[in-house]
């Protein structure tokens, strides 16, 4: 990696409340060679940045019932130069907005490719995202709206049901068919 971005010759932060997510990204990024820790609150997060100072954190919007966007000053209180990516499966332009007026360095939607996020490490001018990058499954999009109404509802599934415009049962239905994580840019030959 003698031409890599200087955010990736340090190890990362993956930060994620989703833990088979944070595995199979860090294995992802580990094949690519880039060396990560990993972390599922804010408080493990800014543990994890004060003890190995980082290059790069990539940071999940919504970390159980705290907001990602409140890690990106501490992380910069902790390194100025740290890379910050924020990323979400609940992209909207306002959120991306108050990322960036916060000092993220790049904002990505959910879920993201390892190629996808060492691109925004390097900073390839004009690069432009891939498809696999940017389109997800309906079924992820489903699952991510679905969460979305239940966060919005604090976990009431009937509440939640109301709020989609559907019947409790069917939004039960859908729930016990989670989607699995996708496996795009983790074809044979990763």
């Amino acid at each position: 990696m003698s031409g890599a971005a200087p955010a990736l010759r340090e190890p990362g932060l993956l930060v994620d409340d989703d833990a088979l997510y944070l595995r199979t990204l860090q294995r992802s990024l580990q094949r690519r060679g880039v060396v990560t820790c990993t972390a599922q609150t804010a408080a493990e997060a800014l543990a994890a940045a004060r003890s190995q100072r980082p290059g790069f954190a990539l940071v999940d919007l919504r970390l159980g019932g705290e907001s990602g966007l409140t890690l990106i000053g501490p992380l910069r209180e902790i390194r100025a130069d740290m890379r910050i990516l924020l990323v979400t499966g609940y992209a909207s332009i306002a959120t991306a907005v108050e990322a960036i007026k916060r000092s993220a360095d790049n904002y990505l939607a959910k879920p993201v490719t390892a190629e996808a996020i060492l691109r925004a490490l390097a900073d390839e001018p004009g690069a432009e995202p891939e498809p696999e990058d940017t389109m997800l499954p309906l079924s992820r999009v489903e699952w991510e709206h679905i969460q979305q109404a239940l966060n919005d509802t604090d976990g009431n599934i009937s509440a939640a049901a109301r709020l989609l415009g559907m019947h409790r049962r069917s939004l039960q239905r859908k729930l016990a068919k989670r989607p699995g994580p996708e496996r795009r840019g983790e074809q044979a030959g990763d």
